[in-house]
């Protein structure tokens, strides 16, 4: 019969470890079954003291006996007390990696393996660690109790592992409970004093802690996935044929060469700083915790590291990461290990390793772990604003080993950089999209070249010698092109574009498409559908709403004028967006629903964002909830709202004021919330539940307690994707999220998210020629010919940088203008395509630069020309209709369309953009009181007199009032707030009146709900104050 019990799982695990993992056994069962331990461990110390002082004596003998001379018989004891006691003041990771020191005697508890094999020396120091397991280990000098596999590190205990087994009815969960039993005052379980992690294990799965907190002790999956690790999928571990499913957990991670490396450059001891409120007030704390790589980003930091010293420097990495995989730490974990890379010939692949990053977290946390490995003073060097570019020329100039900048330094650092022939860069961008743009992909490449190299490349492409090339810019902008050898690119990215895949992707060896052509893929994945599966993200779409926008405008002046269809059509949108009665019942629905639900959640903390779809309307929606607030006291007690945008609002009613986010976002003491580092602050403390925002903080803004999102704007691929993603960070206490949608369908939302649910890959290749192509229709216009792009060219390579003189930029410019009035003579159509064709070319030309050498100087020289005619190449003014005082709003209602959990399904799938073809000019015309019925046909909606705008009814009769002059003189002379509140609500009350005795249906409302009455008299006074003091303008004019 088979053994399939619990002890042969253990035995299995046990075998691998002795017999292909280089661990030594510390414990077996005699032929009756007892348990025989090899070394005692001392409990009481938690210490195996005679392996530790074994291993000692054997890789430091002339310490140990300088030692022995200082403490004779007492030796043993003094090193268990001393290490204590270093283990207790820093922490069991720092005595690790440094040792302990005693009267001056410096000892090594542990050697790491050198990086390079030359240094042989270390090497023999490094075999001689002692990696154990032992097997019922007792822990306790007061239980009895084991735990079912220990493994030690030269006598110290640091890894638990708890094994159960399907076939006796138990499963990992049971192990996790075994662990959350476990009495936490043993000094054992102290953190980061002996284990550094806690693994339960089945059959199936593999779940891991850092620190045992009794039942509040929380377990992370420690799985590959579904299909593997770095593959598409969602929770789990595939099927294994040759074992267990958990087999990696023994065969790759828990071997005696990766325990020490975990130990080394992974495992992570960090505090903290954390402000939080109690009774009001705000409190710092300091949190401690040990940071341990999940599964997949052992994988991708081995996988990639592993793949470098093969291949080398030259080859890019596209790493498709999901929102919630820790992306921040397997940066720091593969900048570290590239920056002291050596290949298989023993030489460093590197000199330097820059990491791009627009987050201020990262890089402070990116500093803050890899100083945690290496003391090194200055091994990272953050260029940070007040460093500016010169910072980064210093540091690359002075060959500084980590560096980390944002791209945008590239462009003003990169030509005066030293000469870098010889030297090697591995380049890490934080987000994939940022390595994309033109210019500065162009000058983060230039300024990384090895220009004798590059140049050797090129002459070889062109079959001719070096020395017949001409030096100039025109020649090193071509060199620069394409991927170069001594440059490595890794790109992580949560949602890959296409051009993102083709630029960092790798060809998938395995699938081509139909016509042959290769099919790029990322090199690894951790998909949206691990990471919410494996609780690590919350899924943003599981509770979503949608409501379906519903209006109609009726036209209000004997004039029909004919207007351009496109811009009228918006025009008309946006007044029913910017409408006053619209925004107040768009708050009105907000705030009903996050007052009721929302603001409750995660045991009432919660934060709600509202997303506008421009910065007028932020602050429309900053004064609604401000007005919803101060009419609601007792239901929004202590309720904060903040509003994010950049730059300043003004309005055309209101030309006197300009609004900021600094004047508007004013705290309880009257101080400014000025900048981002007291906005996020603000947000995150109990006096704030609400922020509104206009495209600021809907990307790279992480707040766990955002729990519902309010979205007034229209959201597509990617865009939608981190938008809604603001939602999905976890925290205690946090079970949902809520999503309420006035714009999006539901159809619309899946589409987007359903492209980056799973792995992305693009299917087929950028058509270089297209370039060709487009340059042809371009030139079909003859508005200039290739001397004047020649001449241009020539300035711009002979008077560069200090040669240039008082009169350069005016001989350019000089050399455009021909163009120019070429161009200006074009209808408006040509002018539409031409300019089109010129961005597309412009375009096209910097993304295909990147991927490849293009070996056309007079194509370039017209990319150049072109990439400086465009700024002089007038746009067309876009038609922006005030419609106001032609129209009005007669009905609106918001009816809820969908509810419910999105479904997802694979769809990622891309295809490369190769058309030539340049937009066409719309510009149809039709009547006003046409293109009225079709804004109206398209949003539709069956209207009863509850969904009538009661506001146009009112407005009409407070118009023809007998008292509008005097009226006309208060909005005239008092501010908004006096007219709404003192002057108008008795001229209100009385208008409603008369309007109720003309329609009773219409109208009852305003008696029946007090609320509503506010809502509707606020918004009537704001509108009434804008149109009296607009009519004096008029009057005057």
């Amino acid at each position: 019969m088979v053994d399939i019990s619990e002890k042969r799982f253990e035995h299995d695990i046990e075998q691998f470890m002795i017999t292909s993992g280089g661990l030594v056994n510390f414990s077996w069962q005699d032929e009756h079954g007892t348990w025989v331990y090899s070394h005692v461990f001392d409990r009481d110390k938690c210490l195996y003291i005679d392996v530790l002082t074994d291993f000692i004596k054997s890789t430091q003998p002339k310490a140990w006996k300088r030692y022995e001379t200082l403490y004779g018989d007492q030796a043993k004891a003094k090193l268990a007390a001393r290490f204590d006691k270093e283990v207790q003041d820093h922490g069991l990771i720092h005595v690790l990696r440094n040792g302990i020191t005693d009267m001056g005697v410096k000892l090594k508890v542990c050697y790491f393996k050198p990086e390079s094999e030359l240094n042989e020396k270390d090497n023999e120091l490094y075999q001689k660690n002692i990696v154990s397991v032992t097997r019922q280990f007792y822990f306790s000098a007061s239980t009895h109790e084991t735990i079912d596999m220990v493994i030690s590190v030269n006598g110290i205990p640091v890894i638990a592992l708890e094994l159960k087994n399907q076939f006796t009815g138990q499963n990992y969960e049971d192990a996790i409970c075994q662990y959350k039993q476990r009495d936490t005052k043993e000094k054992i379980f102290r953190l980061n004093y002996r284990f550094l992690v806690y693994f339960a294990v089945d059959h199936y799965e593999t779940w891991m802690a850092t620190v045992l907190k009794g039942e509040h002790t929380y377990f992370l999956p420690f799985n590959q996935g579904s299909n593997g690790a770095g593959n598409s999928g969602g929770k789990g571990n595939p099927a294994n044929p040759d074992g267990y499913s958990t087999s990696y957990l023994w065969e790759k991670v828990l071997t005696k060469d990766s325990i020490l490396d975990l130990i080394r450059k992974f495992v992570s001891f960090v505090k903290e700083k954390k402000e939080v409120e109690v009774n009001g007030k705000t409190k710092e704390v300091i949190e401690e915790k040990l940071i341990f790589p999940r599964y997949h980003q052992f994988d991708v930091v081995h996988k990639v590291v592993d793949d470098v010293r093969k291949n080398g420097a030259g080859k890019n990495y596209l790493i498709e990461h999901s929102a919630g995989s820790g992306k921040s730490n397997s940066i720091a974990w593969i900048a570290y290990r590239l920056a002291s890379l050596f290949d298989s010939d023993n030489k460093p692949v590197f000199n330097s390793v820059i990491v791009v990053t627009n987050r201020v977290v990262l890089d402070s946390q990116l500093q803050d772990t890899i100083n945690g490995f290496d003391h090194t003073p200055g091994l990272v060097e953050a260029i940070d604003e007040k460093k500016g570019s010169r910072g980064l020329k210093d540091a690359i100039n002075d060959k500084k080993r980590i560096i980390i900048c944002t791209v945008q330094k590239f462009l003003f650092a990169y030509k005066d950089f030293a000469d870098l022939s010889g030297r090697n860069f591995a380049v890490l961008i934080d987000e994939a999209h940022q390595g994309q743009n033109g210019k500065t992909a162009l000058a983060l490449k230039t300024g990384l070249l090895d220009k004798e190299k590059a140049l050797k490349e090129y002459a070889d492409e062109e079959g001719i010698d070096v020395d017949d090339l001409t030096e100039g810019d025109v020649l090193d902008n071509l060199i620069a092109q394409g991927k170069h050898t001594n440059q490595t690119f890794i790109a992580f990215t949560a949602t890959p574009k296409p051009k993102t895949l083709e630029a960092f992707g790798m060809v998938d060896a395995s699938a081509k498409t139909a016509d042959g052509k290769p099919r790029f893929k990322p090199f690894h994945v951790y998909s949206m559908k691990q990471a919410i599966q494996e609780g690590f993200i919350l899924d943003v779409l599981q509770d979503y709403l949608t409501i379906k926008e519903a209006f109609k405008i009726v036209k209000v002046t004997e004039e029909n004028p004919e207007l351009i269809e496109g811009p009228a059509q918006k025009a008309l949108v946006r007044y029913y967006k910017e409408h006053g009665y619209t925004i107040g019942h768009k708050t009105d629905v907000i705030m009903s629903n996050f007052m009721q639900s929302g603001i409750k959640k995660i045991n009432g903390h919660a934060k709600a964002m509202v997303v506008a779809d421009s910065r007028h309307n932020a602050v429309r929606y900053y004064w609604a909830i401000k007005d919803y607030i101060k009419s609601h006291p007792a239901e929004c007690h202590n309720v904060g709202v903040l509003v994010a945008f950049s730059g300043t609002v003004k309005f055309d009613d209101d030309t006197d004021n300009e609004y900021t986010e600094a004047n508007l976002n004013i705290d309880a003491d009257g101080h400014s919330i000025n900048t981002d580092k007291k906005f996020r602050k603000a947000i995150k403390s109990d006096k704030y539940q609400i922020m509104i925002v206009a495209d600021k903080y809907q990307t790279g803004f992480d707040e766990p307690l955002l729990h519902s999102m309010y979205v007034d704007k229209k959201l597509a691929g990617v865009n939608a994707v981190q938008t809604l993603s603001r939602l999905n960070r976890v925290t205690r206490g946090k079970e949902d999220t809520f999503v309420l949608d006035f714009v999006n369908t539901e159809g619309e939302i899946k589409k987007a998210f359903s492209q980056f649910y799973e792995d992305t890959v693009l299917d087929g290749i950028t058509d270089y020629n297209q370039v060709y192509d487009i340059r042809t229709k371009i030139n079909e216009y003859m508005l200039y010919d290739f001397a004047v792009v020649d001449e241009f060219c020539n300035i711009m390579s002979s008077q560069s940088g200090k040669k240039q003189t008082g009169t350069t930029s005016g001989k350019l410019s000089s050399l455009l203008k021909s163009v120019v009035d070429n161009y200006m003579e074009l209808d408006k159509d040509k002018q539409f395509l031409y300019r089109g064709l010129i961005k597309k070319f412009n375009k096209a030309y910097s993304f295909i630069a990147q991927l490849v050498r293009i070996h056309d100087e007079e194509l370039f020289k017209e990319y150049l020309f072109t990439s400086h005619l465009i700024s002089y190449l007038p746009a067309e003014k876009t038609n922006k209709y005030l419609l106001d005082d032609k129209i009005r709003l007669e009905f609106e209602s918001l009816k809820e369309s969908f509810r419910g959990s999105i479904q997802l399904e694979k769809s990622g799938e891309f295809k490369p953009g190769n058309s030539t073809d340049a937009p066409v000019r719309k510009k149809k015309k039709d009547t006003l009181e046409r293109i009225i019925e079709k804004v109206n046909d398209k949003y539709n909606g069956e209207f009863t007199d509850s969904d009538r705008v009661i506001i146009s009814g009112i407005l009409n009769m407070f118009m023809n009032d007998t008292e509008i002059k005097k009226y006309q003189r208060y909005a005239l002379s008092n501010d908004p707030e006096m007219f709404i509140n003192s002057l108008f609500p008795e001229k209100f009350m009385e208008i409603v009146a008369k309007c109720f005795l003309e329609n009773n249906d219409t109208f009852k409302k305003l008696y029946e709900d007090s609320d509503f009455k506010l809502k509707v008299m606020q918004t009537m006074g704001k509108e009434l104050y804008t149109e009296l003091r607009k009519k004096t303008d008029n009057e005057q004019k």
